[in-house]
């Protein structure tokens, strides 16, 4: 002020002119600042703020309705505001903006991954007080909720197409007082407000798909009650689960169902009593009747009139049978068989026809290893994406899902974008209302590629979508519904459509299957462990009175262990293999061999009895138990006899054995079916044979005796033949002759009556004397006898 003074009191010249320069510079210095201020971009917030500019503020956009507008609507969008830097946000504000159309799919993903603000994508504000919400104060961490509503006219939206909307909020910080784009989140706004003049053919398939439930183990009543590995699977089916959203929701869409029928098995045996197994091995039972019985009729309701897919039985994983279940022969046999009983159970359950002619492998990813084993049962569709079998004829536009493969086969190959869509997390509501507007946009953008092309495009979803991604599906498909630009189609028809010439139809290389899906497999072990337990579960069922009670509950579990539900799970695999495998040899043990003690034989012959024991609830045939002597010229035992015990019983078989020698025989049992392939573990068991009786030898002596005096005998009359020849005449020596012929005969008769004499016995072998097996007099009791535990 001093200074100021002093220059207002000067009058001279140079005083005058040196003023005026220095204000002139104060002014230019003035100006520049403002011109820099105004020409430069909003500036950040202070560093000591975590988050900074644009994105200072979190803008969440919750809902958006309607998802594709009409001329005449108003679009409502509502949403959350959260201020995450460390100062409070003033006078601010939350409006709409709408930026320019996108020109390409690829465009879409660019747009999507954006973060920040920029102006020129994301456009102009809608303006006026009316368009948008005021502001005054928004603390650090404060969330606060928004509802922008704006007639579609307001948006001034020029021709169809899918346009950039984004909602912002504009407003000042502490350090930094002028407004500014402080926070922004983007979605799209597909605008076909009439239909179009070529709509693409959609079809969605909507998978009902779990991971298995029930044990190989039944319980042994007449029902053979289920026992399941847990209870989760209520909590599917109940309200507000996986599986019953999948079904609620699906029931009012146009979609083919695509059902593992494993699981309409599982959920049938819930409806009924089904036990729990526990940790421990024991069981309790299961209380969810109600729940699975609802679940079904619900399902019944939701696919009559529609197309259903059945895959094969439990899903099996077609990629790991081609990798690596081709080394463990026989494995590949299991999917004729499955796809057999997919059809049974489907239509006995929901009393409808399913198609068996779709596989679907993993991801749709496949190679021409995975082909040839998914068409090997019977299908020759195979269920592919489009980053599996991919375009390389730079065609710009998405052609037809169908495409000729070779040999009679299809590969109908779904959307990947599409596919994909709806993998995240969805449980949060602006994570679904993005989805479900990106897939909406890109939809709108296949049919736009080529207006006037008729297509028909396939999406094939994750396979076991969770509660809150079926209702991001189903919410999509809803946005769809007023078929502006696209119309539902059956996957069959699907299948069948036109092929596209100039679209890609060879099958990739087996070098070319994913790295990522590939460590993901089930190994050989796995196949070759199911192969092991087929064949024992084969040797075991022949000698079954009713097999079925085995046949079914195991094999279906075989077949279970092949799932592709174990990807991921290579712990819960094995030990549902070993499960399996213990289970039928539990089983198979309970037909076996009593052991027996060492037995003593005192004669020449005796029954030797051994005992087979039944321990299953059904009988057993079909068997034969033969018994070996390690000496055979020492102790015969006989011929094999049949086996036919009734259940829970024993049978005591009883062997006529003759013993030729004395000495100790070492005797293996073995039971073996009517083929001669042994059951089970041999039984082997010490025989003595430890002396021939005084009857015996009495024989032997009286014979040895006989023998002599006959000869004696022989000899002396020969003496008195001789001498009396040689003095009486001849006429009379020929009268003598006739008691000769009489004494000749008698001698004759003796020594063929009379019993052969054994061979010398041998000396007594060693061993130890227990329980006698005494000679028996009468018959042998028959075979057959059934002894009650």
């Amino acid at each position: 002020m001093a200074e100021a003074a002093q220059f207002q009191g000067t009058r001279s010249a140079a005083a005058r002119r040196w003023l005026r320069h220095t204000a002139t510079a104060l002014v230019g210095v003035v100006l520049v600042a403002g011109t820099l201020q105004l020409s430069s971009p909003a500036p950040m917030a202070h560093a000591a703020d975590n988050a900074v500019g644009s994105r200072t503020v979190n803008v969440s956009i919750n809902s958006l309705t309607p998802a594709s507008p009409k001329k005449n609507d108003t679009l409502t969008v509502r949403g959350t505001v959260t201020n995450e830097g460390r100062s409070t946000i003033t006078d601010a504000h939350v409006g709409l903006r709408v930026g320019p159309t996108l020109n390409s799919r690829s465009a879409i993903d660019t747009a999507a991954k954006r973060t920040g603000f920029s102006a020129g994508p994301d456009g102009r504000e809608i303006g006026g007080k009316k368009r948008t919400v005021q502001i005054d104060r928004l603390p650090a961490g404060v969330p606060r909720d928004f509802s922008l509503q704006v007639p579609v006219e307001d948006l001034n939206l020029g021709d169809e197409g899918i346009y950039q909307l984004a909602v912002s909020l504009t407003g000042e910080t502490e350090r930094q007082r002028f407004q500014q784009v402080l926070g922004i989140e983007r979605t799209f706004l597909p605008w076909q407000p009439s239909k179009a003049d070529t709509r693409t053919k959609l079809s969605f398939v909507w998978p009902l798909i779990s991971t298995t439930r029930l044990t190989a183990r039944t319980d042994s009543d007449a029902q053979q009650t289920p026992i399941f590995r847990d209870d989760s699977l209520a909590s599917e089916l109940g309200p507000g689960g996986r599986l019953q959203q999948l079904v609620a929701l699906g029931s009012d869409l146009p979609v083919t169902w695509m059902i593992d029928p494993d699981l309409l098995a599982t959920v049938d045996a819930m409806t009924k009593s089904y036990k729990i197994e526990r940790a421990d091995g024991t069981t309790t039972a299961g209380r969810n009747q109600t729940v699975a019985k609802q679940w079904l009729k619900d399902l019944q309701e939701a696919v009559d009139g529609r197309e259903v897919v059945a895959l094969p039985f439990a899903d099996p994983d077609l990629a790991s049978l081609a990798h690596r279940g081709k080394k463990a022969s026989g494995a590949l046999g299991h999917l004729k068989p499955a796809t057999d009983l997919a059809s049974w159970t489907v239509e006995t359950i929901l009393a409808t026809k399913p198609r068996t002619d779709f596989a679907w492998p993993v991801e749709g990813a496949i190679d021409s290893s995975v082909v040839d084993v998914a068409t090997s049962a019977g299908a020759h569709r195979v269920i592919t994406r489009s980053d599996s079998l991919r375009e390389t004829a730079g065609l710009p536009y998405t052609p037809t899902a169908a495409r000729p493969i070779g040999g009679g086969n299809t590969a109908v190959v779904a959307d990947a974008r599409l596919s994909t869509a709806f993998e995240g997390d969805m449980s949060g509501a602006e994570s679904t209302t993005l989805a479900v507007q990106q897939f909406l946009a890109q939809t709108l953008m296949l049919t736009m590629q080529a207006p006037g092309k008729q297509r028909s495009i396939v999406v094939a979803p994750q396979r076991m979508p969770g509660a809150s991604q079926a209702r991001a599906m189903a919410e999509a498909l809803e946005g769809l519904q007023g078929s502006r630009w696209t119309k539902p189609l059956d996957l069959g028809d699907a299948a069948k459509a036109k092929p596209d010439p100039d679209a890609a139809t060879r099958v990739p290389h087996t070098a070319a299957y994913p790295r990522s899906l590939r460590k993901q497999e089930l190994p050989t072990e796995a196949f070759e462990d199911a192969q092991e337990t087929q064949r024992a579960l084969e040797g075991f069922q022949v000698i079954l009175s009713r097999p079925e009670r085995v046949v079914t509950p195991i094999g279906n579990a075989i077949m279970r262990e092949m799932s592709t539900s174990w990807r991921g799970d290579a712990r819960g695999s094995t030990v549902f293999r070993e499960s399996v495998r213990d289970y039928l040899t539990d089983l198979s043990q309970g037909v076996q061999l009593v052991q027996k003690s060492p037995q003593t034989m005192s004669g020449r012959s005796a029954t030797i009895p051994v005992t087979v024991q039944n321990k299953l609830v059904q009988g057993v045939e079909g068997l034969k138990l033969v018994l070996t002597s390690s000496q055979p010229n020492r102790l015969d035992v006989g011929e094999g006899q049949p086996i036919r015990i009734e259940g829970e019983h024993s049978q005591s078989v009883k062997f006529d054995t003759t013993a030729n020698a004395n000495g100790t025989v070492w005797v293996t049992a073995q039971l073996t079916t009517d083929d001669g392939t042994p059951y089970g573990a041999p039984m082997t068991f010490k025989v003595k044979v430890t002396e021939i009786t005084s009857t015996v030898m009495l024989v032997l002596a009286g014979g040895v005796l006989l023998l002599v005096l006959a000869g004696i005998r022989m000899y002396t009359q020969r003496r008195r033949a001789a001498a009396a020849e040689a003095t009486e005449p001849a006429g009379e020596t020929d009268e003598a002759e006739e008691p000769d012929d009489t004494s000749d005969t008698d001698e004759t008769e003796t020594t063929e009556s009379a019993e052969p004499g054994p061979e010398a016995p041998q000396s007594e072998q060693q061993g130890d004397v227990t329980s006698d097996t005494a000679p028996e007099s009468g018959e042998a009791s028959g075979t057959g006898e059934k002894v009650d535990r």
